[in-house]
């Protein structure tokens, strides 16, 4: 995807000063506008050669928009907070949201490349990478966002020459080091891994742009033409919406009234002595596994969802009950706030990533989206059916930088729900557990059905299956969480899971 050779675009100075004077004016209208739609937003990922002038270029937009709406964000390597989590966690935080622009220098592709050349990964572990960000660029473009990627190219002779010319002038001389000089040692491979990777990467959503960066003002100007006119046709493609969507049909229709959740036996129950006994013996075995020397290297994360009364609070606080309060976060998700209508849908979980040595648990979760939104219509079709295969590359990402993930459905049946609604209603301190929003879910109760056959059928993979809980009786189903708790995460702490 590079030349062979530089081909010598040059801008004199007259020429670009009156280019620039009308590119600025058009793009700080066209960034106006896209604040005031706040319909979507904008990625400008800035990479390529050490020396090309990425960093003159992003001080060229600063002072060519508002920046005020605008963000420059450099990433170098990870700190120690930023290593104990995922390694796409210090990317989640900083992702703009619908209505800003935010300006990536040393993005997601900046690491893998590194890490490439000095050998600390092979090809497949490089590959392996890449397919991770194709996948997660096609969710934000999917969630709407517009990318920009644009990859400075200089020859390795364009490279020393621009090293030299920078050395000889005192304003930047400062930014030529040993580390430039060391580039030029690896210019050919580096040269060779990037051609690689732009091929892999080379999406239709997310396409890269190849600038020739040996003149100053034909890379900027190029850059800030391109970026304007990716705004502005975006912008002109921008239609407002109704904002209501159909209620989803199933994704299958039975032959016959069996299906995972109407096999289970929701009769099955444990007396009060022996819920005793196994709760207590279960909570000092999960105190011990939270506290080995092997969990200081992983972390755990809960997912609960279920029937409404199912009983989820109660299993949590079993849990929890075995930990020390500094160990673990309960996260209780409810609608999202207009902060979070502004990202991507996944950036209000990521946010709760726990870092290693740490649990996280969540109270209903990312999978809102193909349950409550799909079957309410708060989301179009498209949205929740593209969803099974962004949560399961969301979990699985988790799951190989060290997260044991383990997901729990508690299931009771339509006459239990309603017995514990009405006793929530007669009884004063669990009156505020009782809401309208239960008693209108409890109508729609066999399209939620469907939908949660569908969820487990599509999200239930052999490395973080979803465990099925058998919930009318309480005793039973918090028994068996926490002793499926114990027993899968001291399997993963000893590799077999």
């Amino acid at each position: 995807m590079f030349e062979s050779a530089e081909l010598g675009h040059t801008i004199d100075k007259k020429t670009f000063r009156a280019e620039v004077q009308k590119l600025r004016e058009a793009l700080l209208e066209a960034q106006f506008e896209l604040r005031e739609k706040g319909k979507f937003p904008v990625f400008i990922l800035v990479s390529g050669v050490d020396g090309a002038g990425k960093g003159e270029t992003i001080n060229d937009l600063y002072g060519w928009m508002d920046p005020r709406y605008l963000s420059a964000l450099a990433f170098g390597a990870p700190t120690d907070e930023e290593a104990a989590h995922p390694l796409m966690w210090r990317f989640w935080q900083v992702l703009p949201p619908k209505g800003r622009i935010g300006i990536f220098s040393g993005s997601w592709y900046s690491m893998p490349i590194h890490r490439f050349i000095v050998g600390e990964i092979d090809h497949s572990r490089f590959d392996q990478r890449i397919e991770l960000i194709n996948r997660f660029e096609a969710m934000l473009a999917n969630e709407g966002a517009l990318i920009l990627k644009f990859w400075f190219h200089l020859t390795k002779e364009g490279q020393r020459r621009r090293f030299k010319a920078l050395e000889k002038d005192p304003r930047t001389a400062w930014r030529v080091t040993k580390t430039s000089w060391d580039s030029l040692k690896t210019h050919d491979k580096f040269q060779e891994v990037a051609s690689h990777l732009l091929r892999l990467t080379n999406m239709p959503w997310a396409p890269w742009i190849v600038v020739e960066s040996a003149d100053d003002r034909y890379r900027s100007l190029t850059v800030g033409k391109m970026v304007l006119d990716a705004l502005q046709k975006r912008l002109a493609s921008t239609r407002e919406g109704t904002g209501e969507f159909p209620v989803a049909p199933p994704l299958s229709r039975k032959t016959d009234t069996l299906d995972v959740l109407t096999a289970l036996d929701l009769d099955q129950c444990l007396d009060r002595k022996v819920y005793q006994l196994r709760l207590a013996r279960a909570q000092g075995r999960l105190s011990e596994l939270v506290r080995s020397p092997e969990f200081k290297k992983r972390s755990l994360i809960l997912v609960f969802e279920g029937s409404d009364a199912a009983g989820k609070g109660g299993s949590i606080r079993r849990i929890v009950a075995a930990m020390d309060a500094r160990q673990y976060q309960i996260v209780p998700i409810a609608a999202p706030t207009q902060e979070e209508f502004a990202q991507p849908y996944l950036w209000r979980f990521w946010r709760h990533v726990p870092k290693i040595g740490r649990v996280a648990i969540f109270d209903r979760s990312w999978y809102g989206r193909v349950l409550v939104e799909r079957v309410e219509g708060f989301c179009h079709e498209s949205d929740w059916l593209r969803a099974y295969a962004e949560i399961n590359d969301f979990e699985h990402e988790l799951r190989s930088d060290g997260a044991i993930i383990l997901k729990f459905w508690l299931q009771i049946s339509k006459e239990e729900q309603l017995r514990r609604f009405k006793e929530r209603e007669d009884t004063a301190f669990k009156r505020y557990k009782i809401t309208e929003e239960d008693w209108r879910n409890r109508d729609k109760w066999d399209a939620y059905h469907q939908a949660v056959c569908d969820m487990v059928e599509r999200t239930s993979t052999g490395l973080i299956p979803w465990t099925l809980v058998e919930a009318n009786d309480k005793q039973f189903a918090r028994v068996k969480v926490i002793e499926t708790v114990c027993d899968r995460l001291e399997a993963a702490l000893k590799g077999k899971g």
